[in-house]
């Protein structure tokens, strides 16, 4: 399988790409559904633009999971692609509208696209170094605590601006 590793990243891309799209609109189309906003954005946030990353990356690592029992590093790849992914909207968004003042929907919409794709070279990039890992099961335990984290987070946001919707200027659920 690791043989057709950037067919299986090009495959990871555009998933997410798909889901985080999707999971953007979802908290809405299901009428403000509770489940729903476990998983999708429940505001315009940073965090939960965040969240719109994460899930498809985790969901869609838990499937190419199944066909990478023999890679020992595959979970630490993993995080480490999924939390490069998690920095960069922040930091990237931030720079931005600290450069400009302010960011239109198509740039932040634009981050979002080039903080995946920058996740999934990155990762393919460990995988074709035969990437070791020291505690192979550890990294998975990481990632179910960061989904943990964003659900709570949803309900319970702390009070601090990466939480704050720019628009509302509320924090999580309305």
């Amino acid at each position: 399988m690791r043989k057709n590793i950037n067919l299986w990243q090009l495959m990871g891309f555009a998933i997410t790409s798909i889901g985080g799209t999707i999971l953007h609109f979802l908290y809405d189309w299901t009428n403000k559904n509770t489940l729903s906003a476990l998983f999708s954005g429940v505001n315009e946030s940073t965090w939960e633009h965040m969240k719109l990353l994460f899930f498809p990356m985790f969901i869609f690592a838990l499937v190419q999971s199944r066909f990478f029992k023999d890679f020992s590093g595959f979970w630490c790849v993993k995080l480490k692609g999924i939390l490069l992914g998690l920095i960069l909207i922040p930091v990237i968004f931030y720079t931005y509208n600290g450069i400009f003042g302010t960011s239109p929907d198509w740039i932040n919409i634009a981050i979002f696209f080039i903080s995946a794709a920058i996740a999934y070279i990155y990762e393919a990039n460990l995988f074709k170094q035969d990437f070791k890992c020291k505690f192979p099961k550890l990294p998975f335990v990481i990632l179910c605590v960061i989904a943990i984290l964003f659900f709570v987070f949803t309900f319970y946001p702390p009070q601090i601006p990466l939480f704050q919707d720019p628009i509302t200027k509320l924090y999580g659920i309305n």
